[in-house]
């Protein structure tokens, strides 16, 4: 039987509107009961997933949530850390000067806000605000307090010109940072040992559960690397094509209440 569920959100658990179904929810909550734990696992922000957590019924005593794509493992229920790694004024300032040579707009958090240095804010960065219900804020470098903890930079455009910065950023970052692209216009940008396949590894041993009784369902590109560690690992219809081939199971899509279909095929049934 699967101890661990690590679901991720956007795709995933949220159909396109960003809602749980009640399928879905009724799912969780019946993994939940039968002693699975179930943790959402995002690369959202975590004032992004909070509301989420409280419909869920997910902030009890041995409840845990990965955020920033793993750069920060936090019980719910005590705020305790797990896990925390997180860059810093040194790499913010390195990663904006890419930025701006390759004329690739760029924002970043820090545990309570999302930030931009581009006065002409990118539709994205928006984007991002509203979704993740995260407050914006414009700085200049120097207005910026230099003892920021940055869990995550991402860079932002449009799906062809982000591609163009892919490929163009040096060498010695990709080395230095963990890289995984969430959207097609994202690419976030990590301490090097964040990804969510590390969190849900780290997580899964602090709880005494073996790979093999973990299951982890995603969609997109920064799902990998959870889906290449699960003992199961789950692909949504609508995922994109690395992940499907390398998963051990496709579900529905995240309109189709694939999550919950995931769970009561592999966990459930």
């Amino acid at each position: 039987m699967y101890k661990l569920i690590a679901i991720d959100m956007d795709g995933t658990l949220l159909n396109d509107q960003h809602h749980v179904t009640p399928g879905v929810k009724a799912a969780l909550q019946e993994a939940k009961a039968a002693g699975v734990t179930v943790v959402l696992c995002t690369g959202r922000p975590l004032g992004g997933v909070t509301r989420y957590l409280k419909e869920l019924e997910l902030t009890d005593e041995d409840d845990y949530v990965i955020a920033y794509n793993g750069s920060l493992v936090q019980n719910t229920h005590t705020n305790e850390n797990v896990v925390s790694l997180t860059l810093h004024y040194e790499d913010l300032l390195e990663l904006s000067a890419t930025a701006e040579a390759l004329q690739t707009p760029m924002h970043f958090f820090d545990q309570a806000k999302l930030y931009t240095f581009n006065k002409d804010v990118s539709p994205y960065t928006i984007y991002e605000s509203y979704v993740t219900q995260v407050p914006l804020s414009f700085r200049t470098k120097e207005e910026l307090d230099k003892d920021i903890v940055i869990p995550k930079i991402m860079f932002i455009d449009e799906p062809n010109r982000l591609e163009e910065t892919k490929a163009a950023i040096p060498a010695s970052l990709k080395e230095r940072y963990e890289m995984v692209q969430s959207a097609p216009f994202f690419l976030e940008i990590l301490h090097p040992e964040a990804s969510k396949g590390n969190a849900v590894k780290q997580l899964a041993g602090k709880l005494g559960i073996t790979r093999e009784e973990v299951m982890c369902i995603g969609d997109n590109g920064n799902d990998l690397s959870m889906i290449q560690f699960a003992g199961c690992g789950v692909a949504m219809e609508n995922a994109i094509p690395e992940l499907k081939e390398a998963a051990d199971y496709i579900t529905k899509s995240n309109n189709e209440d694939g999550v919950a279909h995931a769970i009561r095929m592999n966990v459930l049934n």
